[in-house]
């Protein structure tokens, strides 16, 4: 079986212009590496804020790339500019409400602004994609909340299979009968 491909986009204005350096991707990266006992390629990719943008990349890392697990960071938060839950609507076949609801619910028990955040999750094709902040400790948090979900997550939809530390994040799949 082929090592699967998670790819981390990083949705930022600043960091697209290379204004800024980004620290919410290599946090995600890190977070990943932290976790994952089996062959993974970890891509990372930067694209402006806006809705099109974030949308035409989760389509191309998707459809193009064959990303099994696309981990989004930025542009969920309520400024006008921040527009990746709109565009995780616009690609994918199912939402996963559940992850944003742990997400958020996680971070509410380190910061009260946590209610202001959109993370949210769901399925295009093979492929499971997951909204999350763009501040690495909220990163880690949001992550920490929802892993232990994803191994099997990504079985059931037929994506690469990925195994977990289960010192650090001990991954549900059910037993087989």
């Amino acid at each position: 079986m082929p090592d699967a491909h998670i790819a981390v986009l990083v949705v930022s204005d600043r960091a697209a212009r290379g204004e800024y350096e980004d620290k919410g991707g290599p946090a995600a990266e890190e977070w990943l590496r932290s976790v994952l006992t089996s062959p993974a390629r970890i891509t990372r990719t930067i694209v402006p804020d806006g809705r099109e943008t974030v949308a035409s990349a989760l389509r191309d890392l998707c459809d193009q790339d064959g990303a099994d697990l696309v981990l989004v960071t930025g542009g969920t938060g309520p400024a006008p500019r921040d527009q990746t839950p709109e565009a995780l609507e616009d690609v994918i076949d199912k939402r996963l409400p559940g992850f944003g609801e742990a997400m958020r619910l996680a971070s509410l028990s380190e910061v009260p602004t946590a209610i202001l955040s959109r993370q949210d999750a769901g399925i295009r094709g093979k492929s499971l994609i997951i909204t999350l902040p763009g501040k690495p400790s909220a990163i880690a948090t949001c992550l920490t909340a929802v892993f232990r979900a994803v191994p099997y997550c990504l079985d059931l939809i037929g994506a690469a299979r990925i195994e977990t530390d289960p010192t650090v994040c001990d991954a549900f799949r059910p037993k087989q009968s």
